[in-house]
């Protein structure tokens, strides 16, 4: 099979901006220095990740 490059490809869909990295990074980012806390206050932080991640990706399908 040939390259095309005048063949379409998958994209976003028209009109979506796409999740930037620095999103899911920002959110990562959340577990910096987490094996500085106490155990007791890591679900706090993976809470507040998981929400994070959780908004970054369903604005990649407007969900």
């Amino acid at each position: 099979m040939e390259f095309d490059a005048n063949r379409p490809v998958p994209g976003p869909p028209p009109g979506q901006q796409p999740v930037s990295d620095e999103a899911i990074a920002d959110a990562v980012a959340g577990l910096d220095g987490l094996d500085r806390l106490p155990v007791a206050d890591h679900v706090d932080r993976f809470d507040t990740v998981h929400i994070a991640l959780t908004a970054a990706l369903a604005s990649i399908d407007k969900v």
